[in-house]
């Protein structure tokens, strides 16, 4: 049996207070939607939490308390896992220009003309904008290209592509430094 695609909905902060409770940080629209989904999985699994109850914090930010985590060390022991839940349950998205980044995954990287560039394989955020990685076609590396209407101005998630137009010599192999060395 293939295990469903899980998506990060969450991750699990401090613990907040003494009794249990935790702050969660929630990527979903509405933060309060966390407990919509029913049980939460635990990094990659199999473990799962359901949530108790739940209250905004702040923006992202919520307080959440889990059935059967009921003290701090609980928490402490927690703190820094992410919660996901299978992609089937997350709602449908609106638009062409509206969709979940593991919607992304896999699917076929090509520039407008249809040359194949490759397969993505993630979209990371190292803290400023997201990235696209690109598995090159024929090669063992990957590219980092920016997530932007520029560089990915088409992204076709029921055609199974996306087009790129990647800035000059970003898909180009990187030249091992010279160390001033001879010899």
């Amino acid at each position: 049996m293939v295990s469903p695609r899980l998506v990060q909905i969450a991750v699990i902060g401090a613990p907040h207070g003494v009794r249990g409770e935790a702050r969660v940080k929630t990527f979903t629209q509405d933060p309060l939607s966390l407990e919509a989904y029913g049980p939460l999985t635990v990094g990659e699994g199999p473990a799962t939490l359901k949530v108790a109850s739940l209250r905004v914090l702040k923006d992202d930010m919520v307080v959440a308390r889990f059935e059967g985590v009921s003290t701090r060390e609980a928490v402490q022991a927690l703190t820094g896992k992410t919660l996901s839940v299978a992609r089937e349950k997350l709602p449908a998205t609106d638009d062409e220009d509206d969709f979940y980044h593991a919607d992304l995954i896999g699917l076929r990287a090509e520039r407008a003309d249809g040359t194949l560039v490759g397969e993505v394989t993630a979209v990371p955020n190292y803290g400023a904008d997201d990235l696209i990685e690109i598995r090159l076609a024929g090669e063992r590396r990957t590219a980092l290209l920016p997530f932007t209407k520029a560089v990915v101005p088409v992204v076709d998630v029921a055609g199974g592509r996306v087009v790129v137009e990647p800035p000059e010599g970003a898909l180009e192999a990187a030249k091992p430094a010279d160390d001033g060395k001879d010899g």
